[in-house]
């Protein structure tokens, strides 16, 4: 079982994307920068700008080359003193787009904490979108889009602009496989932090006809559950699911004849077969002994646990004939 993540924002990534682009940025320009003698106007500091915004506040172009600035866009700067996430790089290259541009797609969804895979947490691509019939910025590390959308389509998160959690949904449909989209519409529904609704989803749908991943969208959207607690849990339930295994329960309680109280990842009431994922956060001492009590409790009340990994799901078929073994045997 995976504790869902709530407030924190996502970080640049260590290796690949923005923070290793970030890093050769600011070593390719050590040699020859200037040194930043000259502190920066009080309205420029600590928060991005345009190179137009440094001009009229008086910061001449030299100074622009000073190593305690580095540019993440064309004419756009950041001081190194602000920390470069997803979030701020954003805001700064709000700097030099039109007013009604907005974050979309894979960007919209990494500012909202959409769970992903690291392929997409790490890409250094941002994705842009305008309304049509304007052209969409171009440049070092953007990807532009026009749509055709409804006011009521893009909000302002944090200060940007994105399309709104059920278009940025709709979006993923076209980018991602259907475990996946199912994922990130269960964290955009989950039960204790909800940012939609299943029934704003259905809706989001139904204005989606005729256009790309509307049919993924049509398949994820009965599979979704406000109680998953992570994208792996998530991706584990489409694969039990899609393959037919029926009886199936997600984070089913439990409660021992010794009185204690557990949550199942996903449950097999009937045949008394418990399947979980367990993630990284179950690998500290602590935690694997907790996770040793509480197998041994639940075995005692004649339950059988089985304890899944992402290797498996790397191979769904062998997984679900491994579960349906246990099913019969039961």
């Amino acid at each position: 079982m995976v504790v869902r993540g709530t407030s924190e924002r996502p970080q640049l990534p260590t290796r690949g994307g923005w923070g290793e682009n970030l890093t050769s940025l600011t070593n390719a320009r050590q040699a020859g920068a200037v040194k930043p003698r000259i502190p920066l106007p009080e309205p420029l500091r600590g928060q991005p700008f345009s190179a137009r915004q440094g001009l009229d506040a008086g910061v001449g172009r030299r100074r622009m080359r000073g190593t305690d600035l580095i540019r993440p866009f064309r004419g756009v700067y950041l001081p190194t003193s602000v920390q470069p996430t997803l979030e701020n790089l954003c805001r700064a290259l709000a700097q030099r787009l039109p007013d009604d541009a907005f974050f979309c797609g894979i960007t919209a969804a990494r500012l909202i904490a959409v769970p992903l895979s690291t392929r997409h947490e790490r890409s250094s691509t941002v994705h842009v979108g305008v309304y049509s019939p304007d052209f969409p910025p171009k440049g070092r590390g953007l990807c532009g889009h026009f749509y055709e959308l409804a006011s009521s389509d893009v909000r302002v998160w944090n200060g940007v602009r994105i399309t709104s959690p059920e278009r940025t949904w709709c979006d993923l449909g076209a980018v991602l496989s259907l475990p996946d989209v199912v994922a990130a519409g269960d964290y955009l529904v989950h039960r204790r932090l909800p940012i939609t609704t299943i029934e704003a989803l259905a809706s989001a749908i139904s204005n989606h006809s005729g256009r790309r991943g509307v049919r993924r969208l049509r398949q994820a959207h009965p599979l979704l559950n406000t109680r998953s607690e992570s994208r792996q849990e998530s991706r584990l339930r489409v694969i039990v699911v899609t393959a037919g295994l029926s009886g199936l329960e997600a984070n089913f309680p439990i409660t021992t004849s010794g009185g204690f109280n557990y949550r199942a990842d996903l449950a097999f009431p009937e045949r008394k077969l418990i399947v979980e994922y367990q993630s990284a956060f179950h690998e500290t001492p602590a935690r694997f002994r907790a996770d040793m009590t509480r197998i041994s409790r639940l075995e005692a009340d004649g339950w059988r646990v089985m304890q899944i990994n992402a290797d498996d799901l790397d191979d769904p078929i062998e997984l679900v004939a491994r579960i349906r073994h246990m099913l019969a045997r039961g």
